[in-house]
């Protein structure tokens, strides 16, 4: 039986050879921005593992759009050449396709790392003043972020712009914008957290506004050739919030201006949220949302096993899934995968003799000799 798993997929001109994706995980790592040897080597063990997609973190298109000042980013000739170095080392062992998440912190900017507590970092002492659609804190315990202006605005669009063209001057294969997880273009979708009274406040088209500008002067500057997608927080999972009906419709004006996947995870808007956690627990959004958009959906979400991962694309619930946590704690589980389903995958010369007896056939054009 042939895996659908293991199948491959083109978006655009760019040919994934599987549906397993490496989803965009922060290290809280880089320096002014820039990436540095812990990268090359986090990103290398991943780019070794079989998955077909490798989707890079999210990285900020300016320094106050980090989430912390040791997060990834993309604003400066620094961070390209950092980030070129990384990339170059990568391609010269591994032809996995590489993606890259840009993103902006919003709100949620200026904080600690996750190991030093997560909270907000005030300006005296090394942070900076977030900014955000409204001045509406994530925390009730925090103060209030600055209201984007006009000229707020215009910048912040500019600086998606330039990242995607600085992505495109190092070879990227491919863009996903984060508009998930309370970031500041998901700020920007919920009427939680946007309660502007201008044209990109009140109503659903005045909400999406903003992310739908951002999205189309990226897709212009964006080579033809390759794909754009977008990561959506599907569900605030508070009431009154940003919701799976609201989602279909971003996504189909998202569709109608050359988006090219949905990546369909949810919450992390604010604290308040009731997150009802268990295996796929996201997947019924990807699954919706292909169904009414009729666009290509990544699923995510606790997605662990093998078997769940082949259900998932086999069933057409998605087009591909994509693991996290699973990835760090078994970078190689899509050789894992390919032995259990029956697919293949491509490995390093150097890693031929791998597999265990019966899955010899899970490395594809793997000629081992003895010696």
């Amino acid at each position: 039986m042939t895996s659908a798993l293991f199948q491959p997929i083109d978006l655009r001109e760019l040919h994934i050879p599987n549906r397993v994706m490496v989803s965009p995980m922060c290290q809280y790592s880089a320096t002014a921005g820039s990436a540095n040897d812990w990268h090359l080597i986090h990103l290398g063990q991943l780019a070794l593992g079989g998955a077909g997609l490798l989707c890079i973190e999210a990285t900020a298109v300016e320094a106050i759009g980090r989430i912390t000042p040791a997060c990834l980013g993309l604003y400066s000739d620094d961070n390209e050449a950092a980030l070129r170095r990384v990339l170059t080392g990568l391609r010269r062992y591994a032809d996995t396709p590489l993606a890259l998440q840009l993103a902006h912190a919003g709100r949620k900017g200026s904080s600690h790392t996750p190991w030093d507590g997560g909270k907000l970092i005030a300006p005296q002492d090394g942070g900076w003043e977030p900014i955000a659609p409204s001045a509406l804190p994530f925390s009730p315990s925090e103060p209030p972020p600055r209201e984007m202006d006009a000229a707020d605005l215009e910048r912040v669009r500019d600086a998606f712009v330039r990242a995607a063209q600085r992505a495109a001057a190092l070879g990227v294969d491919a863009i996903e914008l984060h508009a998930a997880h309370g970031y500041l273009l998901h700020e920007f979708l919920s009427p939680l957290s946007n309660r502007r009274s201008d044209r990109y406040g009140g109503s659903l088209e005045n909400r999406m506004r903003f992310p739908l500008e951002v999205f189309s002067a990226v897709r212009k500057v964006w080579p033809e050739a390759k794909p754009l997608g977008v990561r959506i927080s599907a569900s605030d999972w508070i009431d009154g919030g940003w919701d799976l009906a609201q989602s279909i419709e971003f996504s189909k004006q998202l569709k109608a201006l050359g988006c090219d996947w949905i990546d369909a995870s949810s919450g992390g808007l604010a604290p308040e949220q009731k997150i009802t956690l268990g295996p796929g627990y996201q997947v019924s959004f990807a699954e919706a949302i292909r169904k009414e958009v009729g666009i290509p959906t990544i699923a995510v979400g606790l997605i662990t096993e093998p078997r769940q991962a082949e259900d998932i694309v086999a069933t057409g619930r998605a087009d591909m899934v994509a693991l996290a946590r699973g990835m760090l704690w078994e970078p190689h589980w899509a050789w894992r995968a390919a032995a259990e389903l029956g697919g293949e995958v491509r490995a390093p010369k150097q890693y031929w003799r791998a597999p265990p007896r019966g899955a010899e056939a899970t490395f594809r054009d793997a000629k081992v000799g003895q010696r």
